[in-house]
């Protein structure tokens, strides 16, 4: 099942990093935010990634195009016209596809612009600045076990955010903005799609969080597995303090991966 991380964004409400870099490339301890998000799903066998990129994002190709290199203990040989030997590869067992979709594209006109990716099967998806110690297998086992389009990984980070409202078993009937504490369910990304869903995603301006999931949601389609455990997003620098806090306490919930 591929995996497709959402990574074209200004990331505006943490220009302070951005103004140089993609989000996803913010670094949380020595590694950037993507590469803790990968981690994650390839703990659980989905290694197959397809990300699309925008702002910035020949800097994400860059990142990928000298991983193993960066990953990796490696010998250059000057004398021999540069040679290059790598030792100890360090590198996960990724493929990772990276896809120009636009640098003002909305979010599901990128979903969009990778149907020809995407068309073969189910596939997992999430934002590139949010992790989690949510349980990916019985994710997938979730929504393999209700016949839906498409599954939300429901949340309960605080009263800061939208939240979801839920009906009889799950099944998402609507949205509704920031809630005061109220323990509401808030959409954490972390998706699952049949490849029908990609018919609601519609062009490049379409926001993935408004047209896209209310119309799966009206027609039943769109239901919520309830993760009550750890997310967090890095939607500012106070974001990105306190997960890098996490880590260097070594009190990191969403590293669920043993190296």
């Amino acid at each position: 099942m591929k995996v497709v991380i959402l990574a074209g964004g200004y990331g505006t409400r943490i220009s302070e990093e951005t103004a140089v870099r993609p989000k996803p490339l913010i670094e949380i301890g020595d590694k950037p935010i993507l590469w803790h998000i990968m981690k994650i799903y390839s703990h659980y066998g989905f290694c197959d990634f397809v990300i699309p990129l925008g702002y910035k994002g020949v800097l994400i190709k860059e990142y990928f195009a000298h991983y193993d290199l960066h990953e990796s203990d490696v010998t250059f040989d000057f004398s021999a016209g540069g040679k290059r030997q790598i030792h100890q590869r360090l590198t996960d067992p990724w493929k990772v596809t990276l896809v120009d979709t636009g640098k003002d594209t909305s979010t599901g006109g990128r979903i969009s612009r990778l149907g020809a990716y995407l068309a073969d099967g189910p596939f997992m998806l999430t934002y590139g600045d949010g992790v989690s110690d949510v349980d990916l297998a019985e994710l997938v086992k979730f929504h393999r076990s209700h016949g839906k389009l498409a599954t939300v990984t429901a949340v309960q980070p605080g009263g800061r955010f939208g939240a979801l409202r839920l009906g009889k078993e799950g099944v998402v009937q609507g949205f509704r903005e920031k809630p005061k504490g109220d323990g509401g369910w808030m959409n954490g990304g972390f998706f699952v799609f049949e490849p029908e869903a990609l018919a609601y995603m519609g062009g490049d301006d379409t926001m993935l969080e408004q047209e896209p999931l209310e119309s799966l949601a009206r027609i039943d389609q769109l239901v919520a597995y309830r993760h009550e455990g750890f997310w967090h997003p890095m939607d500012t620098l106070r974001d990105k303090m306190t997960l890098e806090t996490l880590w260097k306490t070594g009190g990191a919930p969403w590293k669920v991966w043993r190296s």
